[in-house]
C-alpha cells in the first residue's frame, strides 16, 4: 500500500517555477508515484489533495507556507525522496559566475539591488501576485506575471494602471516573452531580426518565432499578453499597448498577432488599430473568425499560415512520404499535447479536413473530450486537470506516460500526434523520455507522429532531438500542422478516416 507524507516548511517562499524543477528530481526517484513542492495556498492545497499527495499534518500550512508532499511505495522511499527534496532546497543559490549570491527578498530590495532594471518577471501565488505587480509598476517597471489564478478584475485594474503609467503589463498567465533578445519564461534561442510577435498564446509565439528562425527570419521583440487580454472583461489593452509599441519600432518592419479567437468587439479593436499602421501584419486567430482582413495583412487560422506569409513562401512538409512499417486497425487520430495553442492548431486542421474532432480546450467547429468516444481527440495535456500536483509536461514529460499508453493500447488509435517544445524552462531531453517509454510501451511499430518547436541553439538542440525520434521509428514533421496533415492523410489511408 503506498504511503504518503508531508513536510512544511514555515515561512518559505520560491516561484512556481523553481518549485517545479525541484519537484522532478523527487519524482524522477524508483518507487516515487507522486511528489510535489507547492505553496500552501487554498488553491495547492486542493491540487495536492487531488493529486493524493496531502498528508493530515498540512492542513495548518497557509500561502507563506512550502509543502513537500510525496507518495510513494513503501516509507523508506518517501523518506528517501524527501532527503532528496531538503537537499534541493538547501543548496545554496548560485549565481552567473558559479558562486553563492545573495537574492533579494522584495521588490524593493531588488530595485535597489538593480536601479538600471526596467521588467519585474512575478511568478507568486495568484493570491499575492497583484499585490506584487503594483508595487513593480509603482517603481515604474513594466511587469511580466506568469502567475495564473488572479482575478479579471485585478488584470483589468493592473493593465489599466500600468498603461497610465506608460508601462507593460504582460499576464497573468504570461509564460512566454523575448525582450531585446532575452528569452524570459518558456522561450527559444532565436536570432534578432525585424519581426515583432504580440502572442496571448505561449507555445503560439515560440512555434512562430521558430518557424521563422529556422528559415533564416529573426524577430525584434515577443511580447506575451496573458490568455485573457483579448476577452470582452480586459479588452486587449496590452495588445493594443504592444501593437503601438511595435509600430513606433523602427527595427521592426513587419508584426504578427497570435490569439485565439478573441471577443468580436476586441477583435474590431484590433484589426482597426492593425490597418491605421504603416507596417504590414500577419494576424493570427487560431481557428478562424468572420472578420474582415485589414488593408495592410491577412487574418490566418495557424500559426504555419502565418509563418508562411511573413516568410512570403509555403512551408512544404518534410516528411517525405515517410510510412510507418506497420498500418495500425484503427482509424482514429489521438493527440496528446504539451502546448496548449499547438493543440488547438491540430484542431483547425483536423477540421478543415472534414473530420470530427473533440478535445478539452476546443476551437471553433470542435466538440468537448468525452463527447464522441469514437471522434478524433486531440488533448491539452499542460491543462489543470493534467498537471494538478505535477510539473507543467514541458517541464516533466512523464505527465504524458499515462495517456500515451492509454493511446497506443486502444484499438481505435491510428495514429498518435505529439509535439515536443524546446527551448529555455524545458526538459532537457524530452526525446530521449519519448523515447524510453515508447520502448517500454512496446510500440516500436506504432504510427507515432512528432513535431520538434525549437532551433538548433536551444539547450536541447532540435537536430539532437529529432535524430532520437527518428531512430526510435518516430515520423518527425517541420511543424505542428504539418504533423496534424500527415496524420489525417495516414488514417485516411487505413480506412475511412472521419
Amino acid at each position: 500500500m503506498s504511503v504518503v507524507v508531508n513536510e512544511i516548511r514555515r515561512g518559505t517562499y520560491l516561484d512556481s517555477i523553481a518549485l517545479m524543477r525541484m519537484s522532478r528530481a523527487m519524482t524522477v526517484m524508483p518507487g516515487v508515484e507522486e511528489a510535489a513542492m507547492m505553496m500552501g495556498t487554498p488553491a495547492n492545497h486542493r491540487i495536492m489533495a487531488d493529486a493524493g499527495i496531502l498528508a493530515k499534518e498540512s492542513a495548518g500550512a497557509v500561502p507563506g507556507d512550502l509543502i513537500i508532499g510525496v507518495r510513494a511505495k513503501d516509507k523508506a522511499t518517501a523518506d528517501a525522496a524527501l532527503t532528496e527534496a531538503r537537499k534541493q532546497l538547501d543548496q545554496p543559490r548560485q549565481s552567473a559566475g558559479g558562486s553563492a549570491a545573495w537574492a533579494p527578498r522584495s521588490i524593493r530590495s531588488a530595485v535597489a539591488a538593480a536601479p538600471g532594471a526596467n521588467l519585474a518577471l512575478i511568478s507568486v501565488p495568484g493570491a499575492f501576485a497583484a499585490a506584487e505587480a503594483r508595487k513593480a509598476l509603482g517603481r515604474g517597471l513594466n511587469v511580466l506575471m506568469f502567475s495564473d489564478n488572479v482575478p479579471v478584475a485585478d488584470e483589468v485594474e493592473l493593465k489599466q494602471e500600468a498603461r497610465r503609467r506608460g508601462l507593460l503589463m504582460m499576464g497573468p498567465d504570461c509564460g512566454t516573452a523575448i525582450i531585446n533578445g532575452v528569452p524570459l519564461g518558456f522561450a527559444n534561442a532565436v536570432p534578432r531580426g525585424d519581426v515583432g510577435i504580440v502572442g496571448a498564446s505561449g507555445t503560439g509565439i515560440q512555434e512562430v518565432s521558430c518557424l521563422l528562425a529556422n528559415h533564416g527570419r529573426g524577430i525584434t521583440h515577443a511580447i506575451g499578453t496573458g490568455g485573457r487580454d483579448l476577452k470582452a472583461d480586459v479588452g486587449g489593452i496590452t495588445t493594443l499597448m504592444a501593437i503601438d509599441l511595435l509600430d513606433a519600432d523602427p527595427a521592426t518592419r513587419h508584426i504578427v498577432v497570435i490569439s485565439k479567437p478573441p471577443a468580436k468587439e476586441v477583435a474590431a479593436a484590433v484589426l482597426e488599430r492593425v490597418a491605421h499602421s504603416k507596417k504590414p501584419f500577419t494576424v493570427c486567430f487560431i481557428g478562424g473568425m468572420d472578420v474582415p482582413a485589414p488593408r495592410n495583412g491577412p487574418v490566418v487560422s495557424t500559426l504555419k499560415a502565418a509563418a508562411e506569409h511573413v516568410l512570403g513562401v509555403k512551408l512544404a512538409p518534410a516528411h517525405g512520404g515517410v510510412v510507418p512499417q506497420k498500418k495500425r486497425k484503427g482509424k482514429l487520430v489521438r493527440g496528446l499535447f504539451a502546448g496548449g495553442t499547438l493543440c488547438a492548431e491540430a484542431q483547425v486542421v483536423l477540421r478543415d479536413a472534414g473530420l470530427a474532432v473533440v478535445s478539452n480546450v476546443p476551437v471553433p467547429g470542435a466538440g468537448r473530450l468525452g463527447s464522441d468516444a469514437k471522434a478524433h481527440s486531440i488533448v491539452d495535456l499542460g491543462d489543470d486537470e493534467y498537471t494538478q500536483g505535477r510539473p507543467h509536461p514541458m517541464i516533466e514529460p512523464a505527465v504524458r506516460d499515462a495517456p500515451l499508453a492509454a493511446a497506443l493500447s486502444d484499438p481505435d488509435t491510428g495514429v498518435v500526434l505529439i509535439d515536443l517544445v524546446l527551448g529555455y524552462g524545458a526538459n532537457a531531453d524530452p526525446a530521449g523520455h519519448l523515447v524510453t517509454q515508447l520502448a517500454r510501451i512496446g510500440a516500436k511499430d506504432a504510427s507515432v507522429i512528432a513535431c520538434v518547436t525549437g532551433t538548433e541553439q536551444d539547450p536541447q538542440r532540435r537536430s539532437v532531438q529529432i535524430a532520437r525520434l527518428e531512430q526510435a521509428g518516430v515520423i518527425v514533421a517541420p511543424s505542428a500542422a504539418d504533423a496534424t496533415e500527415f496524420a489525417v492523410a495516414l488514417v485516411k489511408s487505413y480506412g475511412r478516416g472521419g
